[in-house]
């Protein structure tokens, strides 16, 4: 059961960190495997670089929340009372 967590945790990792590959290279104008077909090099750094910003924040955004939802469970986070 561990293993099947530790593997849905993983996953968006390696996805977040797969797009922050993709806007590295976009900012230094290099066009990866997905997007060589366009011949525009600016086109091309463009939509990678917006793929790759997508990338990053659901990877990053989706082990943020997993942390925060954990720490919610075991009462780290303070409730607020509205």
């Amino acid at each position: 059961m561990r293993v099947i967590a530790l593997l849905i945790l993983i996953i968006p990792g390696l996805f977040g960190v797969y797009g922050i590959k993709l806007l590295r290279d976009s900012f230094f104008l290099k066009t990866s495997a997905p997007f060589t077909w366009i011949e525009s090099v600016a086109a091309a750094s463009m939509l990678q670089g917006t793929f790759g910003l997508l990338l990053a924040m659901g990877g990053i955004g989706f082990v943020a929340g997993y942390i925060f939802n954990r720490d919610k469970k075991t009462g780290k986070v303070p409730r607020i009372d509205s």
